[in-house]
């Protein structure tokens, strides 16, 4: 008897040869007339399961019916072979009816066997369940022992299996609530997940999520009601720590996500960058941009952004411009990117040596009229022809406002 875990292979394939009469051309011939035909013979069915003794379905193999009932004969032969398909069910029919013995065949051996008394007309269910005591018990002191070696791995699959099944409804769970803005529960359900398994960067980046927006609510919140929350800062560090760690996991595989390093460091660099830590956050956009560089234009984006917010409070525009060509040089077509640039040289506009008048930096007129040209009647638009106007028109600039429109 063996453990029913090794697939085979086999096909059984069944040829029905026929003889084919022709008509001679041009010769027509009276037929005699057909006999009656004999009545069928009554015959059955037989259909069933096959489970193998860690009960599981085996689909591998098949079952055979024999009639003789020596387990011994060296000649035995199986009148009937029906195979197992990829449920572990098998099913047979027009069987001659008999007193059969079922066998379930495994690499050519048989692993089983049930009776299987055939009637005509019937359609019998014969199972196969070799979990059962009586076919455990018969196991010798080696087929018991590798059961036993089996038993206990597939206990810890099945036990690892609904751990992952459990987790990946936390996962499910824990989006929809952070996307709804039910911040509390995600961030629990997904504190329970990464103790569960800490190792999974999937699990970080969700807890991260929810961390974030947490802040971010509150930090919106204080704001109406124009007061501050001494919990922002630690919110936000919780989801720095928590992006750090899925960037620290997904690094450790043999083959790293891009798109996980990509969508995590993005989302670190809005931590990062609520948090004052403006280089931090920097870097955090361009380790976005070098692991998803078809999205580039998105993380150079933000981190002008970033620069230009942080630049409201501190006066410092280093950085803006550049990340604002990074993000021109990655999507010339976002009128977007040419405002937040002028944002990064319009303070760097001096006077001429005799007071007369302005000089402007390398690079601000064009992107004044690069936004202009991509969005004329956009937000920016009034403030970038002041600006131009606010230059004495020292500077000749290619900007046509677009033609009045006609009197009805």
């Amino acid at each position: 008897m063996k453990i029913c875990e090794i697939k085979i292979a086999g096909v059984l394939t069944a040829c029905l040869l026929g003889l084919v009469s022709l008509a001679q051309p041009g010769r027509l011939m009276a037929q005699p007339a057909a006999p009656a035909a004999a009545p069928a013979a009554a015959t059955a069915g037989i259909h069933g399961h096959v489970t193998s003794p860690l009960g599981q379905a085996i689909t591998e193999g098949d079952v055979r019916l024999t009639t003789d009932r020596n387990p011994n004969s060296a000649n035995r032969k199986f009148e009937y072979t029906f195979p197992l398909d990829a449920s572990g069910n098998y099913k047979g029919a027009g069987i001659k009816p008999g007193n059969y013995v079922a066998a379930v065949f495994q690499n050519n051996g048989p692993v089983d066997y049930m009776p299987a008394q055939l009637a005509a007309g019937d359609d019998k269910t014969v199972d196969f369940d070799m979990t059962r005591k009586e076919y455990i018990d018969k196991m010798d002191p080696a087929q018991r022992e590798q059961y036993e070696e089996y038993k206990k791995a597939n206990t810890e699959i099945m036990a690892k299996n609904a751990k992952i099944e459990n987790l990946n409804a936390l996962l499910k769970q824990a989006r929809a609530d952070t996307v709804a803005g039910n911040y509390a529960p995600a961030i629990k359900a997904m504190t329970d997940a990464t103790a569960a398994k800490p190792d999974e960067a999937v699990l970080w980046d969700v807890l991260g999520d929810a961390q974030l927006g947490d802040a971010v609510a509150a930090s919106n919140a204080a704001k109406a009601a124009k007061t501050t929350d001494a919990s922002v800062p630690d919110k936000l560090q919780a989801a720095v720590t928590s992006y750090q760690k899925a960037l620290t996991l997904n690094a450790a595989l043999a083959k790293p996500s891009a798109d996980t390093a990509a969508v995590v460091n993005n989302q670190l660099g809005q931590a990062l960058g609520r948090l004052g830590k403006t280089q931090d956050a920097a870097d955090a956009y361009e380790a976005a941009a070098k692991a998803d560089p078809k999205s580039a234009g998105k993380y150079y984006y933000n981190e002008a952004v970033t620069l230009y917010n942080s630049s409201l409070t501190t006066g410092k525009v280093e950085g803006i411009a550049e990340a604002a060509d990074k993000a021109i040089a990655a999507d010339p077509t976002r009128a977007e990117n040419y405002y937040l640039k002028t944002q990064g040289l319009a303070p760097l506009i001096t006077q001429s040596a005799d007071g007369k008048s302005f000089v402007a930096p390398p690079g601000l007129v064009e992107a004044c009229n690069k936004y202009l040209e991509l969005a004329p009647n956009g937000v920016h638009a009034a403030d970038l022809k002041g600006l131009l106007a606010g230059l004495n028109e020292q500077i000749q600039t290619n900007y046509k406002a677009p033609p009045a429109p006609k009197k009805k």
